[in-house]
């Protein structure tokens, strides 16, 4: 499906409703009010589809002051964040650069998303290892200011290193699990020799032991997957400090291309593709490698300002302007 409007015509806000229905969270806000439109107290989202030939329905509704209330095919869910362990849904916007030219935190927070939607049951691994990291930091200022023992450390270094060697694994089975589609559609999209490469190693509470004195002077953890990074790379170059933005740009859509065919192929069935102003800085070759590459794989939704913009024939057209959008086809 491609959106087509001009510049400041809602076609991102359609996306991202389009998002919020699918995974029960904004991809540009975590702030539900920013989501509703301005003046209004309340809004919803709804969504109808189809996955794996049996039919799906999303309910999700937002109002001032209360948190977001979601259903799944009549059934209400605990949070709306929900969604996103039941529908697959990958987004592209010009702000997802930063995977690539930010710190090592952007990365991180990628790659274990990643994990979770590659293997649900795996999903809140990373924020049982934050809990424990933030448990096992404020223990180490107790201990440092004298108002508890050292010894009530133990049991968060013992969990510090049990769930951080867990995530470690997580993390290096989905590097290892997405390389070789990012390398493959890296190739074809111009961007030759793309790897990537995560140096995290198991976490022992040998390590952490072996830094306690560090720790209690900083207060903090200085070991584990917490700190860890994953390295981008083409034609042996890293490119968050030597690729020019084009190719940061061809990366970022490469790893997004790579993990839908790997989403297709471990759960059966093709993520919902959200491409914004994907095409603006494409050459012609590039679009219709991506035109081709999207085809036939599940549904996208693509932004342009025009129709010309896509080098094939979509099976649909919504028309953006503000306020309305008009489907054809």
């Amino acid at each position: 499906m491609l959106v087509v409007g001009p510049n400041g015509a809602g076609k991102t806000n359609l996306l991202e409703a389009v998002h919020v229905g699918a995974q029960g969270f904004s991809f540009r806000t975590r702030s539900d009010v920013d989501i509703v439109r301005f003046g209004a107290q309340g809004g919803r989202i709804g969504l109808r589809g189809a996955r794996g030939g049996s039919p799906v329905e999303v309910d999700v509704r937002l109002r001032a002051g209360e948190a977001k209330r979601a259903s799944l095919n009549g059934a209400s869910l605990r949070a709306a964040e929900q969604l996103r362990t039941e529908v697959a849904a990958l987004v592209f916007t010009p702000d997802r650069l930063a995977i690539i030219k930010g710190g090592p935190a952007v990365r991180r927070a990628y790659f274990d998303r990643v994990v979770g939607r590659v293997w649900p049951a795996r999903s809140s691994l990373p924020a049982e290892y934050a809990a424990v990291v933030g448990q096992r930091n404020a223990a180490l200022r107790r201990a440092s200011s004298g108002l508890s023992l050292r010894a009530a450390l133990d049991p968060w270094t013992q969990r510090v290193a049990e769930l951080g060697t867990r995530l470690v694994e997580a993390r290096h089975e989905a590097v290892s699990a997405l390389g070789p589609g990012f390398t493959a559609v890296a190739g074809e999209l111009g961007l030759a020799g793309g790897e990537l490469e995560y140096g995290g190693v198991p976490l022992s509470v040998e390590t952490l032991e072996a830094r306690i004195e560090r720790d209690l002077e900083r207060g903090t953890t200085g070991a584990g997957p917490h700190l860890d990074d994953v390295t981008v790379r083409a034609g042996g170059r890293e490119l968050r400090t030597f690729g020019s933005q084009g190719e940061q740009r061809l990366a970022v859509l490469s790893l997004l291309l790579a993990e839908a065919d790997l989403l297709r192929e471990r759960r059966d069935t093709a993520p919902l593709l959200l491409l914004d102003d994907v095409l603006s800085e494409l050459d012609a070759g590039r679009r219709r490698l991506l035109a081709g590459r999207i085809s036939g794989r599940g549904q996208a939704l693509v932004t342009a300002t025009g129709a010309d913009a896509l080098p094939v024939s979509p099976d649909s057209v919504v028309t953006v302007e503000p306020g309305t959008a008009r489907r054809r086809g």
